[in-house]
């Protein structure tokens, strides 16, 4: 361009020198109009000249010779002539002319490809997500459907299978599952977690329930994944209760008893009594602690898609790998607060939630009650999602034990850091410290991950300090002398 540039300004002078000669005005042909020496571009120049003031140009740096290269907006105008000089500063004179260049043209040669940005559409994405949630609740209903015409076929009868609950010393929450099991079917058996996740469920079943042999008749029935406030008002009394849809009951029992561990056992006809331990918080613990558990507790490699489904459906119970130097961090934990409450808040379904605890006592990470999430998508809206159902449960701890401070741990494989800076954020004062485990770079990669992405998340920004490491030792060795003077 610049070339053609010294040849315009060569046949130019010529004219000059001719027009000079001939006695008449100097002028220089620019842009298809006449202008005369000194002149600048005029409104000619513009295609709409009331945006022209307020057009906006970005610099572009790094051009050869010290020029700047400017980027036009989308609105499409004629750019003005730039006068360049045609030779540098120090040999130029003052009677040499300058000739000018299109802005124009000069943006449009060398000005990099605008960047297209998507944008999202919030209507066609509710759209689509609705439709998914409709096609999702009716094949998981007609599986339902067809798995219980199978298991009748094949005489299964209704089998309960409680979970360990928790409580403080006025009350206590309950929850158990009614399924269709063979004759000879054990609730209490581990398994892998595709057998525990073709469960039938066996809905509208009677259950009766003991607290350590007392029947328990006066219950408030609650709702999955809702945090049910003790309400007087809603407590009912009768023999039994009744399963819900998907063959859950979640139960509040006003139901006085002295803290320590005790025994729960349900029963439904046709079958014995099967019994799970019942945690009775006392009011004297200050601290708690609310722990994750794929990848915190148990390697489950949650970002690997594949490796997640792999070690929660087909890996033996058996042969699950526990995180390096958790399960000691934890029981230092609990030599520092003596009678400090563990729960363990988990994605997890509640079909795996007797692997998940033969796990724990396997490792020797001290005992407490599991808080897993329902997959029916059936009694509800929809499967909440994984920070949905752990602030949903955290809001029920802060809750049932309004002076207890919580110690929160989780790791950066799913969305733990920020779920934490919220719970933290929405109860000011109760969180004395948050401990992430960082996953490595084999545990976060891998096929299927999406290249360009962070299968991780960063330290959350919150006022509650984070202690972060890849095992327990790294972590403890910083909590630890923390949490010390707290005892």
């Amino acid at each position: 361009m610049l070339e053609a540039a010294l040849a315009q300004v060569k046949r130019e002078q010529a004219e000059r020198a001719r027009l000079a000669a001939d006695g008449d005005g100097s002028t220089v042909a620019t842009q298809g109009r006449t202008v005369r020496s000194g002149e600048g571009p005029t409104d000619a120049d513009f295609d709409d000249t009331q945006h022209a003031g307020s057009a906006e140009t970005r610099v572009i740096t790094g051009i050869a010779n010290g020029q700047a290269e400017t980027e036009t907006p989308e609105r499409q105008w004629r750019a003005p002539a730039v006068a360049l000089r045609t030779t540098s500063a120090a040999t130029s004179t003052d009677d040499m002319p300058t000739v000018a260049v299109p802005l124009g043209s000069l943006s449009a040669a060398k000005a990099p490809a605008g960047r297209t940005r998507l944008r999202r559409n919030p209507k066609l994405v509710s759209s689509i997500k609705r439709v998914l949630r409709k096609a999702i609740t009716w094949t998981f209903g007609l599986w339902i459907r067809f798995s219980t015409a199978i298991a009748k076929q094949l005489h299964w009868f209704p089998m309960v299978k409680p979970y360990v609950g928790y409580g403080t010393e006025e009350y206590s929450r309950l929850v158990c599952r009614t399924i269709l099991a063979p004759a000879d079917g054990q609730p209490n058996k581990p398994m892998r977690g595709i057998h525990a996740m073709l469960e039938v469920p066996a809905p509208g079943q009677c259950v009766q329930i003991d607290i350590d042999g007392v029947p328990l008749r006066t219950v408030q029935v609650g709702t999955m994944e809702v945090y049910n406030p003790v309400d007087s008002a809603r407590s009912v009394t009768m023999d039994y209760s009744v399963s819900d849809s998907a063959g859950y009951l979640d139960l509040l029992a006003e139901h006085r008893l002295e803290p320590g561990v005790h025994m729960v056992s349900c029963k439904v006809t046709r079958r014995p009594a099967v019994e799970a331990e019942l945690f009775t918080i006392p009011s004297t613990a200050k601290v708690g602690v609310i722990s994750d558990v794929d990848d915190t507790c148990m390697v489950t490699q949650v970002p690997t898609l594949w490796k997640a489904v792999y070690n929660m459906l087909f890996l033996s119970p058996h042969k699950r790998a526990s995180v390096p130097g958790m399960a000691v961090m934890y029981n230092k934990i609990a030599s520092m607060f003596p009678g400090a409450p563990f729960f363990y808040l988990s994605t997890s379904p509640w079909n795996v939630e007797n692997s998940i605890r033969n796990f724990l006592k396997d490792y020797g990470f001290p005992d407490g009650p599991l808080l897993l999430r329902d997959l029916d998508p059936r009694p509800k809206t929809f499967v909440p999602s994984g920070v949905q159902h752990k602030l949903e449960y955290a809001e029920q701890l802060m809750e049932d034990f309004p002076d207890m401070k919580f110690i929160l741990i989780g790791d950066d494989g799913q969305k733990d850091p920020t779920t934490y800076a919220e719970i933290a954020r929405r109860y000011p004062g109760r969180v004395l410290a948050i401990g992430i485990r960082q996953l490595s770079p084999k545990e976060s990669g891998g096929f299927g991950t999406m290249s360009g992405f962070s299968t991780t998340q960063p330290v959350p920004v919150t006022d509650v300090p984070v202690f972060t490491g890849t095992t327990g030792s790294n972590i403890m060795k910083t909590m630890l002398p923390y949490l010390r003077q707290f005892m």
